[in-house]
């Protein structure tokens, strides 16, 4: 009986051993492939490198906003957000009864120093006639006569600032400087109203939209076949399908250092009013740019303090991590000069901690991206 006891004893001992081990096995298992990524591949595709397509910024070619160089209050605007004015047409016009004070009372001290002024003048003659019979003295006489000099310099001074108040008085009314479109209006009647140019305090914008201005930051690679007189075409997300003309004005001849890009200016005609001022548009030259390189999209990149990088999977599921230099940025596409191949499968939204040699699962290889 105990040999029997002991040897059951023995026997569930081990039992318990063996589903102990099987469970640890399992568990370890589990953890493993819990630790391996699993990432979505893409593959890259082939860039055009016949065009240049970059981003740009549309500005009106004249733009001029509307402040107030009298203080007071809004009598009333005769110009709507949209419409169009002539140059010189009335925008708004500004009440100003404190300036209104000011000129009544410069107007009253100018006559009162011309009074003063004309009593001088004949007190100077009556004297110097007095002078001619040895009545008075020279002294008196050169008295009376600079007495009458500096009441006529009072009076070209009052005369003066009632010529100041009344060219103040002219900027109560608020005029388009130029033809073009009213595109803000920033009071409305009765409106406190303060003399000033501080940024975002403009009462009007007048913008001339018949010709538009495009800035275009062009990468260093390329600025060598851009020059005045470039022809390129635009478009813009509002009219997708239409293609505007653009001309190169001018460029500024400088690289910037931050962006590593430099700034061209071109000209669109809008007679039409089909682009607005302050969109963006894409820009198409049509310049030659090189072989295309590949294209990515811009979750596929890795930033860090290596460069820019990507994460490929080679055929035994292992991660290569690999460097590669950023040409153009297109938006929704990253065009790379170098650092990878058509064939390489990358990784589409790297996760974090990803690193060279991780064994990766594999969800899918999708299709290559387009511009």
């Amino acid at each position: 009986m105990a040999a029997t006891a002991l040897t059951l004893a023995a026997a569930v001992l081990v039992a318990g051993l063996l589903s102990r081990r099987s469970q640890a096995e399992q568990l370890q298992q589990v953890v493993a492939a819990q630790a391996v990524s699993t990432v979505k591949l893409i593959s890259p595709s082939v860039m055009d490198g016949s065009v240049l397509e970059l981003p740009g910024r549309l500005e009106a070619w004249s733009q001029a906003p509307i402040h107030a160089r009298v203080s007071g209050y809004l009598r009333r605007w005769t110009a709507e957000i949209g419409g169009a004015v002539k140059a010189g047409q009335l925008l708004g016009e500004i009440d100003t009864p404190e300036l209104d004070e000011q000129l009544s009372q410069a107007r009253a001290e100018l006559a009162t120093a011309r009074s003063n002024a004309a009593l001088a003048e004949s007190t100077a003659r009556r004297w110097q006639s007095l002078l001619a019979t040895d009545s008075v003295s020279r002294q008196e006489a050169d008295e009376k006569a600079g007495d009458l000099s500096a009441k006529q310099s009072v009076v070209n001074g009052l005369q003066a600032n009632v010529e100041r108040v009344q060219a103040l008085k002219k900027y109560a009314r608020l005029v388009a400087p130029f033809d073009g479109v009213v595109t803000a209006r920033n009071t409305d009647v009765g409106a406190l109203i303060g003399a000033g140019g501080a940024p975002g305090s403009e009462l009007f914008v007048v913008s001339d939209v018949r010709r538009l201005r495009v800035y275009v930051n062009v990468p260093q690679r390329q600025v060598a076949s851009i020059g005045r007189g470039t022809r390129a075409r635009l478009v813009s997300p509002e009219r997708p399908s239409r293609w505007f003309d653009a001309t190169v004005e001018s460029t500024a001849r400088s690289i910037q250092s931050g962006s590593g890009t430099m700034l061209v200016q071109l000209a669109v005609d809008n007679k039409a009013g089909e682009l607005l001022p302050g969109g963006f548009a894409t820009v198409r030259f049509d310049v030659p740019v090189g072989a295309g390189g590949m294209g990515v999209p811009p979750s596929a990149l890795m930033f860090g303090k290596e460069g820019v990088r990507v994460a490929t999977v080679d055929s035994e599921g292992l991660v290569r991590i690999k460097k590669v230099d950023v040409a153009r940025d297109l938006g929704s596409v990253v065009e790379l000069a170098g650092g990878i191949e058509r064939s390489d499968r990358l990784v589409e939204s790297p996760p974090d901690g990803l690193a060279n040699g991780d064994k990766v699962r594999i969800a899918g290889l999708q299709g290559g991206v387009t511009p």
